[in-house]
């Protein structure tokens, strides 16, 4: 390995656990193969008895028997060393940046091997994640012929948020790895438990349409992908033996797998020991600082995705600059945050996408890799007459109207579907009045509203002069006003007895139906999703896609909460002039004369988990909402 006299106390001794561990590994494999040529050699034993006279004409049956068995043996040892061998472990999407479109960056990556002394990585690949990490590729290029160097992968918010300075240091231990991978048993090892990993895989895999099958290319399919009925034939008839020999290799590779995944672990372990221990004199000084920003970047980063960009991936639509957006996400968490407050003056010096020649491009590419990462290759959309959904990009600037204004006019039109689809409800008195002869006073339903906090009948009443209905006449008997789409008609509902919880059961059934829809391949799938080019038959949309958690499920409350909001929202910007906007940290927000409406949300959970009404309707009458009036939902 090269550069081993430049080796620290504790480079070496990770070194050689990371060596020993991998011998070990490759012992696992040699183990199987002595097993697998135990019956051959019995059967070379036996015939060489035969010629020698040792073994008489009563060992004839046995001397057939082993032989057959051993044929048996080395056939079912070849097809599962051929299914090892020509597996394609998962490889991780990723944006390649090749140099010409980056030469400053591969110039970074170069001066830091040398000054490490170790090999230079074969590529540099972005990824929408807070994370960096060498990624051997080797059984994706033909016949390994651009050597075993591995690729270093790059967290995109990293180039956009870092200092030059501050990415040199964070890539120092990463790029450090590059040495002890290319020690020939670190190697082989690491190409034994990545083919052990794809057969298992593979092995687990469902059985999915069949490639011959021409429903399954699909209406939009090249001709050169059908090319007559014997090809489809043939591919059918390979397709269902082909699995049958993955699901047979598969318990040995787990086996096997088993039996080397601890010194695997160990080795790796052994590999990060000796990088870290090498780049530790490399700008030193700046690692502390390096990984503080890691944190921060990580925390803006799952802000951005989960509150900003989510909403818009729901709707088809991927926002183009992710990698700019979390700049902006980062600087306003600094300007919250009491301990980031100094971290803005960072910001004055050279940012690491400047490495970039078209750092715009760039980031585009990551950002629809981010939203395919999500929610698949197709957006979960539903589209007129079958036809195929595609993602629509959409710059921040028109974030407000076509995400955030969408969301609210969609949930609006729900929530009053919702009251269109339960009918008007009983007046109070009449609701009390059933109550009470249906059960004793102290045995009343949870669903009734609280005695003592029942809602002040004029809580979204009209203004003086209106041509509102009476208080607790029921909306479908008002004027023409009262029926349509206000806010009037929900402070109805709200104000019978066991009126919240229809609505809250209605509204989450609904969003679980539409939810169902939009992903009938399983959370985080999309209709048509499939495996990108190169990724050995991963799915583009895993549970938890890039480490970061899905939102947790809302309960029927929230729910609600969150689509009286949405309510609200319209009618203040209907009818008080308030425009939607974005807050880069919570996403969709309501600004009204320039400032943002933060107690909204709060108000609104108060009224809907506890009929609290008062501190809405007050922000109502302050805001110049009008309740009357109905709001627009397209």
């Amino acid at each position: 390995m090269r550069g081993s006299s430049g080796l620290g106390p504790g480079s070496r001794a990770g070194a050689r656990s990371a060596r020993a561990h991998a011998l070990a590994v490759l012992r696992v494999r040699s183990t199987v193969l002595a097993l697998a040529l135990l019956p051959a050699a019995a059967a070379v034993i036996l015939w060489t008895g035969r010629t020698t006279g040792q073994f008489g004409p009563s060992w004839e049956t046995a001397r057939w028997s082993v032989s057959g068995f051993a044929v048996a043996v080395l056939g079912c040892a070849a097809v599962a060393g051929l299914a090892i061998s020509r597996g394609r472990p998962a490889v991780s999407p990723t944006v390649p940046v090749e140099e010409h479109a980056a030469p400053d960056l591969h110039a970074l990556v170069r001066d830091l091997a040398d000054r490490l002394e170790v090999p230079a990585p074969s590529a540099i690949a972005l990824t929408p994640d807070c994370d960096s990490w060498l990624e051997d590729r080797t059984h994706a290029r033909a016949g390994g012929a651009r050597g075993a160097a591995p690729v270093l992968v790059i967290g995109s918010p990293f180039l956009w948020w870092m200092r030059v300075a501050e990415l040199r240091a964070l890539l120092a231990p990463v790029v450090a790895g590059t040495g002890p991978s290319a020690h020939p048993d670190i190697a082989a090892a690491r190409r034994v438990v990545r083919g052990l990993d794809a057969a298992v895989a593979n092995a687990e895999r469902p059985a999915g349409p069949c490639s011959g099958d021409p429903a399954a290319d699909g209406p939009g399919a090249p001709a050169a992908r059908v090319p007559g009925a014997l090809a489809r034939a043939v591919r059918g008839c390979v397709a269902p033996l082909r699995r049958a020999v993955h699901r047979a290799v598969g318990p040995i590779a787990r086996l096997m797998l088993r039996a080397a995944g601890p010194h695997a672990a160990a080795m790796e372990q052994g590999v990060a020991a000796a990088a870290a221990d090498r780049a530790q004199a490399v700008d030193q000084g700046l690692r502390v600082a390096a990984q503080e920003q890691v944190g921060l970047a990580y925390a803006g980063w799952d802000r951005l995705l989960t509150r900003v960009a989510l909403p818009a991936w729901r709707l088809g639509l991927w926002p183009t600059r992710l990698d700019a957006g979390v700049v902006s996400a980062l600087t306003e968490l600094s300007r919250r945050d009491r301990l980031a407050s100094g971290f803005t003056s960072r910001l004055g010096e050279r940012p690491a996408c400047d490495l970039l020649k078209e750092p715009g491009s760039t980031d585009g590419a990551v950002s629809l890799l981010a939203a395919r990462l999500f929610l698949g290759p197709r957006p979960p959309v539903p589209t007129a007459h079958g036809a195929v959904p595609e993602w629509t990009p959409v710059d921040w600037a028109a974030y407000p109207e076509e995400v955030v204004d969408r969301i609210w006019r969609a949930e609006a039109a729900r929530l009053f579907a919702a009251l269109d689809a339960l009918g008007p409800p009983e007046p109070v008195g009449a609701s009390r009045s059933a109550a009470s002869a249906a059960a004793p006073a102290s045995a009343a339903p949870a669903s009734a509203v609280p005695v003592g906090r029942r809602l002040p009948e004029s809580a979204f009443a009209p203004p003086p002069g209106g041509s509102g209905s009476p208080s607790g006449a029921p909306a479908g008997e008002a004027g023409s006003e009262w029926a349509g789409p206000t806010l009037a008609r929900v402070h109805d509902r709200f104000a019978a007895a066991g009126g919240t919880d229809a609505l809250a059961a209605r509204i989450s059934a609904e969003v679980a139906r539409e939810e169902a829809a939009s992903a009938p391949g399983g959370l985080g799938a999309s209709p048509g999703a499939e495996p990108q080019p190169g990724t050995g038959g991963a799915h583009l949309a895993p549970l938890a896609p890039m480490g970061l958690p899905l939102q947790p499920p809302r309960s029927g409350k929230e729910l609600l909460a969150d689509h009286v909001t949405a309510a609200v929202c319209c009618a203040a910007v209907d009818t008080a002039g308030a425009v939607p906007g974005l807050d880069w940290l919570d996403g969709p927000a309501l600004y009204i004369d320039g400032e943002r409406a933060g107690e909204l949300p709060s108000l609104v959970l108060a009224l809907v988990e506890d009929g609290e009404a008062v501190g809405l309707r007050d922000w109502l009458a302050a805001a110049g909402v009008r309740p009357e009036k109905p709001v627009r939902l397209v």
